[in-house]
């Protein structure tokens, strides 16, 4: 795993646009940034594929364990919420995708820092516009993603159904994720319509959620995390299930830190697990503070020998926090990578790397591409 400085194309920007990357730029820096390349062995590739895959069995497993041993209360699940999660997963309601980021150095074993397994970001970056940098820059290299055809594929299993897909409306990258995800469901064949997450509504006489025109909702896409759908002023309905949403509600379980000191409880010692606990006093005054249910890097804090050694602002951490060892994070300049490893229909679909010059990554660390060879 090396990484390597390069000329960025000369018309990047026009390049990452037509493919539906328009927030390219930050007010104050780039955030896809291809000054920069990893460089992986195809041994390093087989490394994380089989870390994803395993760790996404494990978690599966854990989910039984949730629900045998009603552990809501350390995940923060609205009661309203468990009887829907439970039939949701008895049923194996259809999951798309999800993204685990690890800390890797090529060297060491890959350490899952997080699983978003409902709502991730960053899919346009890892399934497009990193490839076509590739297929500009190094066509004869290859490159850890099979995310588009993947996606296709695991639409076909709704089909049948009409889709809608639902986001925050003026949020450009949401927007932009939801357009590219609904084109991957026309592409399996499907139809499809777009509205905005505030436009659901209750229909009373037909006992069912509908759109802005009155259509039944019956498959519902949501880019939008489940524990705010629960607060919705529709969500009183939600345990009547007449939607089938995607990504489905047993995902509550998988989307939650609080899986974290779980999964450690369940499988210590694990190579690709670091130890998590639901308080600090096991990691002896060195560990990353972490809210169960926060976003974008949000209210993180790094505690190096009872002192915090830094710090991320936010609105998260009312339901509460977890507490992980701290990880072993790559260093290539100053410039620290997580590696988001895409799961697609419960199988790993490839890759998206985003770095910082902090420890902590947020909303504004850079996407850098890769390939290997």
């Amino acid at each position: 795993m090396q990484r390597h400085a390069i000329a960025p194309r000369p018309d990047w920007r026009k390049k990452v646009e037509g493919v539906g990357l328009v927030y390219h730029t930050h007010d104050t820096c780039p955030y896809w940034d291809e000054s920069a390349y990893y460089d992986f062995t195809a041994a390093e590739v087989d490394v994380l594929e089989a870390a994803a895959n395993g760790l996404h069995q494990l978690c599966l497993q854990a989910i039984e364990t949730v629900i045998r041993k009603q552990w809501w209360h350390r995940l923060a699940i609205p009661e309203a919420a468990v009887p829907a999660i439970v039939r949701s997963w008895e049923r194996r309601d259809v999951s798309i995708y999800g993204r685990f980021d690890f800390a890797y150095d090529g060297a060491q074993p890959p350490k899952l820092l997080e699983y978003n397994a409902d709502t991730p970001t960053a899919l346009i970056e890892a399934a497009v516009a990193q490839w076509f940098w590739l297929q500009d820059r190094f066509p004869d290299a290859d490159q850890f993603n099979s995310i588009h055809e993947r996606l296709i594929e695991a639409w076909k299993k709704l089909k049948g159904e009409r889709i809608h897909f639902c986001s925050v409306d003026g949020h450009a990258e949401d927007e932009q994720t939801l357009t590219y995800l609904q084109d991957t469901c026309h592409q399996a064949g499907l139809v499809t319509k777009a509205l905005p997450i505030a436009q659901i509504g209750w229909h009373e006489a037909r006992r069912c959620f509908v759109d802005q025109d009155d259509q039944k909702i019956g498959a519902c896409f949501k880019l939008y995390p489940w524990e705010w759908m629960w607060q919705e002023a529709f969500g009183q309905y939600l345990p009547l299930e007449t939607t089938r949403f995607v990504e489905p509600v047993w995902k509550m379980i998988l989307s939650n830190k609080a899986l974290l000191p779980i999964l450690w409880q369940l499988f210590p010692n694990h190579p690709n697990l670091l130890p998590c606990y639901d308080s600090p006093e096991p990691l002896g005054g060195n560990y990353a503070r972490k809210p169960r249910l926060g976003r974008e890097g949000s209210n993180v804090t790094l505690v190096v020998k009872g002192h915090t050694l830094q710090e991320s602002s936010g609105d998260y951490g009312e339901e509460g926090f977890v507490y992980q060892a701290l990880a072993p994070l790559a260093d290539f300049d100053r410039n620290h990578p997580v590696l988001g490893v895409w799961v697609v229909d419960h199988q790993v679909a490839g890759m998206g790397i985003r770095e910082d010059a902090r420890f902590i990554t947020g909303n504004l660390s850079r996407f850098v591409p890769h390939l290997f060879r």
